[in-house]
């Protein structure tokens, strides 16, 4: 099952970077129940079965969530809320481009976060 999120977010991130981030190594990965996807290392984005979810600067995510575009990401109904990240539920071919903005929203700001330190 997690091949089929798999697919669909590199199809949807082609389809969103293929004008940009030409200098950025994205890739697309299997995420526990999904897929997410790293820019630069840094995991940015993820489509699992509660819907496309992602990293967003502080201003943005509040504002996402004030006007109720985006919900606060929870991978179970009562775990903890992650911190940084809104979701969108659903496939992500119901946000369409209106997605667009905010996934390369999304990358640009964790390529401003320093990268994890390898264990």
């Amino acid at each position: 099952m997690a091949r089929e999120y798999l697919d669909e977010l590199s199809a949807f991130i082609e389809n969103v970077t293929s004008d940009c981030f030409d200098n950025v190594h994205l890739e697309c990965k299997h995420f526990f129940s999904g897929a997410s996807l790293y820019a630069d290392g840094r995991i940015c984005v993820s489509l699992t079965p509660v819907g496309l979810a992602l990293k967003l600067p502080e201003e943005t995510k509040d504002k996402l969530l004030k006007n109720k575009k985006a919900v606060p990401l929870r991978y179970f109904p009562k775990g903890p809320i992650k911190k940084g990240y809104v979701l969108f539920p659903g496939s992500v071919a119901k946000g369409g481009k209106a997605l667009h903005k905010y996934v390369k929203e999304s990358i640009d700001y964790v390529l401003t976060i320093p990268k994890p330190k390898r264990r």
